[in-house]
Protein backbone atom coordinates (compact mmCIF):
# COMPACT_ATOMS: atom_id res chain seq x y z
CA UNK A 1 0.00 0.00 0.00
CA UNK A 2 1.63 3.65 -1.32
CA UNK A 3 2.10 5.80 1.56
CA UNK A 4 -0.01 9.35 1.65
CA UNK A 5 1.84 12.74 1.86
CA UNK A 6 -0.08 15.99 2.76
CA UNK A 7 1.72 18.87 0.83
CA UNK A 8 0.37 22.80 2.38
CA UNK A 9 1.59 25.51 1.27
CA UNK A 10 0.08 29.11 0.03
CA UNK A 11 2.01 28.70 -4.11
CA UNK A 12 0.06 26.78 -6.08
CA UNK A 13 2.71 26.42 -8.74
CA UNK A 14 4.92 24.63 -5.56
CA UNK A 15 1.84 22.88 -4.61
CA UNK A 16 1.58 21.36 -8.40
CA UNK A 17 5.87 20.32 -8.12
CA UNK A 18 5.56 18.48 -5.47
CA UNK A 19 2.51 16.58 -5.99
CA UNK A 20 3.76 15.78 -9.63
CA UNK A 21 7.32 14.84 -8.28
CA UNK A 22 5.86 12.55 -5.59
CA UNK A 23 3.01 10.74 -6.73
CA UNK A 24 5.96 9.80 -10.32
CA UNK A 25 8.07 8.31 -7.21
CA UNK A 26 4.63 6.39 -6.17
CA UNK A 27 2.64 8.06 -3.56
CA UNK A 28 -0.67 9.32 -2.94
CA UNK A 29 -0.58 12.90 -2.70
CA UNK A 30 -2.86 15.46 -1.12
CA UNK A 31 -2.72 19.07 -0.71
CA UNK A 32 -3.96 22.16 0.91
CA UNK A 33 -3.45 26.20 0.53
CA UNK A 34 -3.55 26.93 4.29
CA UNK A 35 -3.06 26.09 7.60
CA UNK A 36 -6.75 25.91 8.26
CA UNK A 37 -6.97 23.39 5.27
CA UNK A 38 -4.23 20.93 6.11
CA UNK A 39 -5.89 20.46 9.84
CA UNK A 40 -9.18 19.35 8.08
CA UNK A 41 -7.17 17.24 5.33
CA UNK A 42 -5.41 15.80 8.35
CA UNK A 43 -8.36 15.08 10.28
CA UNK A 44 -10.66 13.62 6.61
CA UNK A 45 -7.51 11.32 6.11
CA UNK A 46 -4.48 10.95 8.47
CA UNK A 47 -1.60 11.17 6.21
CA UNK A 48 1.78 8.89 6.54
CA UNK A 49 3.96 12.39 5.99
CA UNK A 50 2.96 16.15 5.65
CA UNK A 51 5.22 18.51 3.92
CA UNK A 52 4.28 22.29 5.48
CA UNK A 53 5.54 25.24 4.33
CA UNK A 54 6.43 27.53 7.40
CA UNK A 55 5.32 31.24 5.69
CA UNK A 56 1.64 31.14 4.82
CA UNK A 57 -1.01 33.74 5.43
CA UNK A 58 -3.28 33.53 8.50
CA UNK A 59 -2.52 30.48 10.14
CA UNK A 60 1.55 30.14 9.89
CA UNK A 61 3.88 26.60 9.16
CA UNK A 62 4.90 26.45 13.25
CA UNK A 63 0.87 27.55 14.42
CA UNK A 64 0.30 24.98 12.00
CA UNK A 65 2.76 22.48 13.07
CA UNK A 66 1.74 22.81 16.74
CA UNK A 67 -1.91 22.69 16.10
CA UNK A 68 -0.94 19.10 14.05
CA UNK A 69 1.14 17.58 16.68
CA UNK A 70 -1.71 18.48 19.44
CA UNK A 71 -3.99 16.37 16.84
CA UNK A 72 -1.86 13.63 16.43
CA UNK A 73 1.50 13.59 17.99
CA UNK A 74 2.92 10.65 16.06
CA UNK A 75 2.38 12.69 12.93
CA UNK A 76 5.64 12.91 10.79
CA UNK A 77 6.16 16.83 9.34
CA UNK A 78 8.90 18.61 7.22
CA UNK A 79 9.22 21.99 7.09
CA UNK A 80 9.52 24.01 4.11
CA UNK A 81 10.99 27.67 4.39
CA UNK A 82 11.96 30.70 1.86
CA UNK A 83 13.66 32.56 4.51
CA UNK A 84 15.01 30.06 6.81
CA UNK A 85 16.68 31.06 10.16
CA UNK A 86 18.35 29.32 13.01
CA UNK A 87 15.53 30.26 15.12
CA UNK A 88 13.14 29.24 13.24
CA UNK A 89 14.74 26.16 12.42
CA UNK A 90 15.37 25.54 16.26
CA UNK A 91 11.75 26.18 17.04
CA UNK A 92 10.39 24.02 14.30
CA UNK A 93 12.67 20.68 15.85
CA UNK A 94 11.29 21.86 19.59
CA UNK A 95 7.66 21.29 18.14
CA UNK A 96 8.43 17.93 17.02
CA UNK A 97 9.28 19.05 12.94
CA UNK A 98 11.84 15.37 11.22
CA UNK A 99 13.37 17.89 9.23
CA UNK A 100 13.94 21.23 7.85
CA UNK A 101 14.49 22.52 4.44
CA UNK A 102 15.07 25.62 2.50
CA UNK A 103 13.90 27.33 -0.89
CA UNK A 104 14.58 27.07 -3.54
CA UNK A 105 13.51 23.44 -3.44
CA UNK A 106 16.12 21.14 -4.35
CA UNK A 107 14.11 18.19 -5.95
CA UNK A 108 16.59 15.25 -4.63
CA UNK A 109 16.99 16.81 -1.22
CA UNK A 110 12.85 16.52 -0.73
CA UNK A 111 13.29 12.78 -1.72
CA UNK A 112 16.31 12.06 0.42
CA UNK A 113 14.09 13.32 3.38
CA UNK A 114 10.83 12.11 2.37
CA UNK A 115 12.25 8.70 2.20
CA UNK A 116 14.28 8.76 5.57
CA UNK A 117 11.26 10.58 7.21
CA UNK A 118 9.49 7.80 6.37
CA UNK A 119 11.61 4.82 7.13
CA UNK A 120 12.21 6.82 10.33
CA UNK A 121 8.50 6.36 10.66
CA UNK A 122 7.94 2.76 9.48
CA UNK A 123 10.93 1.87 12.33
CA UNK A 124 8.81 3.89 15.12
CA UNK A 125 5.74 1.49 14.51
CA UNK A 126 8.22 -1.57 14.18
CA UNK A 127 9.15 -0.54 17.65
CA UNK A 128 6.59 -0.20 19.19
CA UNK A 129 4.93 -3.40 17.86
CA UNK A 130 8.41 -5.17 18.97
CA UNK A 131 7.82 -3.39 22.35
CA UNK A 132 4.26 -5.28 22.35
CA UNK A 133 5.52 -8.57 21.91
CA UNK A 134 8.44 -8.03 24.54
CA UNK A 135 5.69 -7.12 26.64
CA UNK A 136 3.55 -10.03 26.11
CA UNK A 137 7.18 -12.52 26.12
CA UNK A 138 7.65 -11.14 29.77
CA UNK A 139 3.99 -11.21 30.79
CA UNK A 140 3.67 -13.94 33.54
CA UNK A 141 1.16 -16.15 32.84
CA UNK A 142 -1.45 -18.07 35.06
CA UNK A 143 -4.24 -17.41 37.17
CA UNK A 144 -3.39 -19.68 40.24
CA UNK A 145 -3.61 -17.81 43.27
CA UNK A 146 0.27 -17.63 43.60
CA UNK A 147 0.65 -16.53 40.31
CA UNK A 148 -2.19 -13.62 41.18
CA UNK A 149 0.32 -12.54 44.90
CA UNK A 150 3.41 -12.33 42.35
CA UNK A 151 1.97 -10.31 39.88
CA UNK A 152 0.63 -8.14 42.75
CA UNK A 153 4.02 -8.19 44.22
CA UNK A 154 5.94 -7.42 40.82
CA UNK A 155 3.47 -4.11 40.63
CA UNK A 156 4.34 -2.86 44.21
CA UNK A 157 8.03 -3.55 44.24
CA UNK A 158 8.35 -2.04 39.89
CA UNK A 159 8.57 1.50 39.85
CA UNK A 160 11.33 1.73 43.05
CA UNK A 161 14.56 1.24 42.96
CA UNK A 162 14.74 -1.58 45.94
CA UNK A 163 17.05 -4.24 45.72
CA UNK A 164 14.94 -7.95 44.90
CA UNK A 165 15.87 -11.39 45.63
CA UNK A 166 14.04 -14.06 43.93
CA UNK A 167 13.96 -17.67 45.21
CA UNK A 168 12.54 -20.56 43.54
CA UNK A 169 13.29 -24.36 41.78
CA UNK A 170 15.04 -24.78 38.18
CA UNK A 171 13.11 -23.62 35.07
CA UNK A 172 10.21 -22.08 37.31
CA UNK A 173 11.10 -18.47 35.62
CA UNK A 174 13.74 -16.30 38.05
CA UNK A 175 14.51 -14.75 35.18
CA UNK A 176 10.93 -14.08 33.41
CA UNK A 177 10.06 -12.36 37.13
CA UNK A 178 13.28 -10.38 36.99
CA UNK A 179 12.41 -9.13 33.20
CA UNK A 180 8.92 -8.27 34.10
CA UNK A 181 10.41 -6.38 37.55
CA UNK A 182 12.30 -4.48 35.24
CA UNK A 183 9.72 -3.87 32.52
CA UNK A 184 7.48 -2.31 34.38
CA UNK A 185 10.14 -0.26 36.46
CA UNK A 186 10.81 3.25 35.47
CA UNK A 187 14.51 2.29 33.78
CA UNK A 188 12.84 0.26 31.38
CA UNK A 189 13.75 2.37 28.82
CA UNK A 190 17.61 1.32 30.01
CA UNK A 191 19.45 -1.62 29.50
CA UNK A 192 18.54 -4.93 31.32
CA UNK A 193 21.58 -7.15 31.72
CA UNK A 194 21.62 -10.61 32.78
CA UNK A 195 24.72 -12.79 33.96
CA UNK A 196 24.72 -16.45 35.10
CA UNK A 197 27.00 -16.61 38.53
CA UNK A 198 27.18 -20.32 37.69
CA UNK A 199 28.22 -20.44 34.38
CA UNK A 200 31.53 -18.22 34.29
CA UNK A 201 34.40 -19.67 35.85
CA UNK A 202 35.94 -18.16 38.78
CA UNK A 203 38.88 -16.67 37.95
CA UNK A 204 36.84 -14.45 35.25
CA UNK A 205 33.48 -13.54 37.28
CA UNK A 206 35.46 -10.30 38.38
CA UNK A 207 36.33 -9.27 35.00
CA UNK A 208 32.56 -9.93 33.17
CA UNK A 209 31.07 -8.48 36.19
CA UNK A 210 33.14 -5.19 36.64
CA UNK A 211 35.48 -5.99 33.80
CA UNK A 212 39.05 -5.03 33.24
CA UNK A 213 41.96 -1.99 32.23
CA UNK A 214 44.40 -3.19 29.65
CA UNK A 215 47.44 -5.46 30.59
CA UNK A 216 45.48 -6.43 34.04
CA UNK A 217 46.14 -9.87 32.93
CA UNK A 218 47.38 -12.25 30.04
CA UNK A 219 45.12 -12.16 26.90
CA UNK A 220 43.70 -8.29 28.10
CA UNK A 221 44.48 -6.52 25.10
CA UNK A 222 42.34 -3.86 25.48
CA UNK A 223 39.94 -1.92 28.05
CA UNK A 224 37.07 -4.37 28.47
CA UNK A 225 33.21 -2.93 30.28
CA UNK A 226 31.88 -5.08 32.31
CA UNK A 227 28.26 -5.84 33.26
CA UNK A 228 28.08 -3.14 35.76
CA UNK A 229 29.30 -0.81 33.35
CA UNK A 230 26.79 -2.04 30.20
CA UNK A 231 23.72 -1.82 32.82
CA UNK A 232 24.40 1.68 34.27
CA UNK A 233 21.11 3.60 34.70
CA UNK A 234 19.05 0.52 34.18
CA UNK A 235 19.10 -3.18 36.02
CA UNK A 236 21.51 -6.23 36.47
CA UNK A 237 20.14 -9.49 37.17
CA UNK A 238 22.52 -11.61 39.00
CA UNK A 239 21.19 -15.16 38.34
CA UNK A 240 22.55 -18.05 40.50
CA UNK A 241 24.08 -15.46 42.97
CA UNK A 242 24.39 -18.23 45.82
CA UNK A 243 27.32 -19.91 43.32
CA UNK A 244 29.32 -16.58 43.55
CA UNK A 245 32.22 -16.82 45.68
CA UNK A 246 32.78 -14.97 48.90
CA UNK A 247 35.55 -12.56 47.33
CA UNK A 248 33.09 -11.66 44.75
CA UNK A 249 30.32 -10.87 47.01
CA UNK A 250 32.30 -8.61 48.97
CA UNK A 251 33.10 -6.50 45.58
CA UNK A 252 29.47 -6.96 45.13
CA UNK A 253 28.70 -5.63 48.64
CA UNK A 254 30.54 -2.51 47.89
CA UNK A 255 28.41 -1.66 44.78
CA UNK A 256 25.31 -1.84 46.28
CA UNK A 257 26.70 0.28 49.23
CA UNK A 258 28.94 2.82 47.62
CA UNK A 259 27.80 3.09 44.08
CA UNK A 260 31.24 2.31 42.69
CA UNK A 261 33.50 -0.01 41.79
CA UNK A 262 37.35 -0.12 40.35
CA UNK A 263 37.95 -2.78 37.05
CA UNK A 264 40.27 -5.48 37.35
CA UNK A 265 44.02 -4.08 37.30
CA UNK A 266 42.69 -0.50 37.31
CA UNK A 267 42.93 2.05 40.54
CA UNK A 268 40.10 4.52 39.01
CA UNK A 269 36.59 4.58 40.22
CA UNK A 270 33.49 3.62 38.07
CA UNK A 271 30.25 5.25 39.35
CA UNK A 272 26.94 3.76 38.69
CA UNK A 273 23.26 3.53 38.96
CA UNK A 274 22.13 0.28 39.08
CA UNK A 275 19.18 -1.94 40.36
CA UNK A 276 20.43 -5.36 41.47
CA UNK A 277 17.58 -8.36 41.15
CA UNK A 278 19.55 -11.50 42.48
CA UNK A 279 17.79 -15.15 42.11
CA UNK A 280 19.13 -17.92 43.24
CA UNK A 281 17.59 -21.96 43.61
CA UNK A 282 19.75 -22.17 47.13
CA UNK A 283 18.56 -21.83 50.67
CA UNK A 284 21.11 -18.88 51.26
CA UNK A 285 20.02 -19.07 55.21
CA UNK A 286 21.63 -22.68 54.84
CA UNK A 287 24.59 -21.32 52.65
CA UNK A 288 25.29 -18.71 55.61
CA UNK A 289 24.85 -21.26 57.91
CA UNK A 290 27.88 -23.14 56.13
CA UNK A 291 29.77 -19.94 55.21
CA UNK A 292 29.47 -20.04 51.96
CA UNK A 293 27.30 -16.71 51.71
CA UNK A 294 27.82 -13.38 53.08
CA UNK A 295 25.00 -12.64 55.87
CA UNK A 296 26.00 -8.61 54.78
CA UNK A 297 25.25 -9.48 51.49
CA UNK A 298 22.38 -11.41 51.90
CA UNK A 299 20.44 -8.27 53.55
CA UNK A 300 21.11 -5.80 51.61
CA UNK A 301 19.84 -8.50 48.23
CA UNK A 302 16.88 -9.66 50.40
CA UNK A 303 15.09 -5.77 50.71
CA UNK A 304 11.82 -7.54 48.94
CA UNK A 305 12.22 -11.30 48.66
CA UNK A 306 10.14 -12.99 45.70
CA UNK A 307 9.30 -16.67 45.46
CA UNK A 308 8.51 -17.78 41.86
CA UNK A 309 6.25 -21.29 42.49
CA UNK A 310 7.11 -24.50 40.83
CA UNK A 311 4.82 -25.93 37.97
CA UNK A 312 3.19 -28.59 40.55
CA UNK A 313 1.74 -25.89 42.41
CA UNK A 314 -0.23 -24.47 40.06
CA UNK A 315 -1.76 -27.23 37.64
CA UNK A 316 -4.68 -25.05 37.22
CA UNK A 317 -2.71 -22.97 34.51
CA UNK A 318 -0.70 -25.37 32.43
CA UNK A 319 -3.78 -25.26 29.87
CA UNK A 320 -2.81 -21.05 29.61
CA UNK A 321 0.87 -21.46 29.04
CA UNK A 322 0.35 -24.29 26.51
CA UNK A 323 -1.30 -21.88 24.65
CA UNK A 324 1.01 -19.18 25.33
CA UNK A 325 3.74 -21.52 24.07
CA UNK A 326 2.15 -22.70 21.12
CA UNK A 327 1.24 -19.11 19.80
CA UNK A 328 5.07 -18.02 20.68
CA UNK A 329 6.40 -20.40 18.51
CA UNK A 330 4.47 -20.09 15.81
CA UNK A 331 4.95 -16.26 15.83
CA UNK A 332 8.19 -17.12 16.07
CA UNK A 333 8.76 -20.03 13.20
CA UNK A 334 5.46 -18.32 10.87
CA UNK A 335 3.24 -21.29 10.64
CA UNK A 336 -0.27 -22.19 10.81
CA UNK A 337 -0.37 -23.13 14.74
CA UNK A 338 -1.77 -26.66 16.23
CA UNK A 339 -4.49 -27.79 18.41
CA UNK A 340 -4.43 -29.28 21.59
CA UNK A 341 -7.14 -32.10 22.03
CA UNK A 342 -8.64 -31.96 25.68
CA UNK A 343 -7.64 -34.94 26.72
CA UNK A 344 -3.64 -34.44 25.44
CA UNK A 345 -3.79 -31.23 27.79
CA UNK A 346 -5.88 -33.03 30.23
CA UNK A 347 -1.97 -35.94 30.07
CA UNK A 348 0.07 -32.39 30.42
CA UNK A 349 -2.20 -31.30 33.29
CA UNK A 350 -1.83 -34.49 35.56
CA UNK A 351 1.88 -34.63 34.92
CA UNK A 352 4.03 -32.73 37.79
CA UNK A 353 7.23 -31.17 35.66
CA UNK A 354 10.03 -31.64 38.11
CA UNK A 355 11.57 -29.29 35.16
CA UNK A 356 8.79 -26.21 35.47
CA UNK A 357 7.82 -24.22 33.30
CA UNK A 358 11.29 -24.68 31.05
CA UNK A 359 10.26 -28.44 31.12
CA UNK A 360 6.72 -28.04 30.15
CA UNK A 361 8.32 -25.34 27.14
CA UNK A 362 10.53 -27.85 25.59
CA UNK A 363 7.99 -30.50 25.96
CA UNK A 364 4.72 -28.37 23.74
CA UNK A 365 7.73 -27.34 21.02
CA UNK A 366 8.79 -30.70 20.45
CA UNK A 367 5.04 -31.88 20.07
CA UNK A 368 4.25 -29.36 17.43
CA UNK A 369 7.75 -29.97 15.57
CA UNK A 370 7.37 -33.86 15.81
CA UNK A 371 3.32 -33.77 15.43
CA UNK A 372 2.50 -34.07 11.10
CA UNK A 373 -1.44 -33.21 11.73
CA UNK A 374 -3.02 -30.13 12.74
CA UNK A 375 -4.17 -31.55 16.09
CA UNK A 376 -2.40 -33.08 18.73
CA UNK A 377 -4.03 -35.96 20.56
CA UNK A 378 -2.95 -38.18 23.69
CA UNK A 379 -1.02 -40.44 21.05
CA UNK A 380 1.42 -37.46 20.22
CA UNK A 381 2.33 -36.74 23.73
CA UNK A 382 5.35 -37.91 24.41
CA UNK A 383 6.32 -40.71 27.60
CA UNK A 384 6.79 -38.14 30.84
CA UNK A 385 7.49 -40.48 33.74
CA UNK A 386 10.44 -41.65 34.85
CA UNK A 387 11.96 -38.50 35.90
CA UNK A 388 12.01 -37.58 39.53
CA UNK A 389 8.86 -36.20 40.91
CA UNK A 390 7.05 -36.94 37.57
CA UNK A 391 3.20 -38.31 37.66
CA UNK A 392 2.94 -41.44 35.03
CA UNK A 393 0.87 -40.23 32.31
CA UNK A 394 -1.14 -43.43 31.89
CA UNK A 395 -1.57 -46.92 32.99
CA UNK A 396 0.57 -49.50 30.94
CA UNK A 397 -1.93 -52.46 29.52
CA UNK A 398 -0.83 -55.18 32.20
CA UNK A 399 -1.48 -52.48 35.21
CA UNK A 400 -5.35 -52.02 33.02
CA UNK A 401 -5.68 -55.55 33.35
CA UNK A 402 -5.14 -56.04 36.80
CA UNK A 403 -6.44 -52.75 37.84
CA UNK A 404 -3.51 -51.14 38.95
CA UNK A 405 -1.98 -49.92 42.25
CA UNK A 406 -3.62 -50.08 45.24
CA UNK A 407 -3.00 -46.30 46.46
CA UNK A 408 -5.83 -43.82 47.30
CA UNK A 409 -4.70 -40.82 45.48
CA UNK A 410 -2.70 -39.85 42.53
CA UNK A 411 -0.71 -37.95 44.91
CA UNK A 412 -0.04 -41.13 47.20
CA UNK A 413 1.09 -43.12 43.60
CA UNK A 414 3.08 -40.10 42.81
CA UNK A 415 5.03 -40.14 46.23
CA UNK A 416 5.14 -44.15 46.54
CA UNK A 417 6.97 -43.56 43.03
CA UNK A 418 8.87 -40.86 44.06
CA UNK A 419 10.30 -42.56 47.33
CA UNK A 420 11.41 -45.30 45.93
CA UNK A 421 12.94 -44.02 42.42
CA UNK A 422 14.80 -42.23 45.20
CA UNK A 423 16.22 -45.32 46.88
CA UNK A 424 17.14 -46.91 43.96
CA UNK A 425 19.31 -44.18 42.76
CA UNK A 426 20.90 -43.66 46.40
CA UNK A 427 21.82 -47.32 46.60
CA UNK A 428 22.95 -47.34 42.78
CA UNK A 429 25.22 -44.56 43.94
CA UNK A 430 26.54 -45.82 47.50
CA UNK A 431 24.48 -43.69 49.11
CA UNK A 432 26.07 -40.60 47.92
CA UNK A 433 23.55 -37.67 47.79
CA UNK A 434 25.74 -35.23 45.75
CA UNK A 435 26.14 -37.66 43.04
CA UNK A 436 22.85 -38.89 42.80
CA UNK A 437 21.77 -35.31 42.27
CA UNK A 438 24.04 -34.70 39.54
CA UNK A 439 22.83 -38.70 38.23
CA UNK A 440 18.86 -37.60 38.77
CA UNK A 441 19.50 -33.92 37.26
CA UNK A 442 18.08 -32.63 40.63
CA UNK A 443 19.79 -29.62 42.62
CA UNK A 444 21.33 -31.43 45.92
CA UNK A 445 19.07 -29.15 48.04
CA UNK A 446 15.90 -29.96 46.33
CA UNK A 447 17.05 -34.16 46.66
CA UNK A 448 17.82 -33.42 50.13
CA UNK A 449 15.23 -32.04 51.15
CA UNK A 450 13.02 -34.98 49.47
CA UNK A 451 15.10 -37.25 51.38
CA UNK A 452 13.85 -35.45 54.65
CA UNK A 453 10.21 -35.54 53.29
CA UNK A 454 9.82 -39.20 53.02
CA UNK A 455 11.89 -40.16 56.00
CA UNK A 456 14.72 -41.83 53.73
CA UNK A 457 17.65 -43.13 56.19
CA UNK A 458 20.86 -42.54 54.09
CA UNK A 459 23.20 -42.83 57.05
CA UNK A 460 23.62 -46.82 55.51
Amino acid sequence: MSKTILVVDDEKDIRISLAGILEDEGYQVLTADSGVGALESARQELPDLVLLDIWMPGMDGLETLERLKALFPQLTVIMISGHGTIETAVRATKLGAFDFIEKPLSLDKVLISVVNALRMKDLRIENEELKRVVANEYEMIGVAPVMAELREQIMRVAPTTASVLVTGENGTGKELAARSIHYYSQRSDKPFVAINCAAIPEELIESELFGHEKGAFTGAIAQKKGKFDLADGGTLFLDEIGDMSLRTQAKVLRIIQERCFERVGGTKLVTVDVRIIAATNKRLDEEISQGRFREDLYYRLNVVPFRVPALRERHEDIPLLVQHFVAQFYRREGREPKTFQPEALGLLTRYDWPGNVRELKNIVERILIMTPGRTITTADIPELHGSPGALPLADSPEQQRDGGVSVGTLREAREGFEREFIIQKLEENDWNISRTAEVIELERSNLHRKIKSYGIDVRK
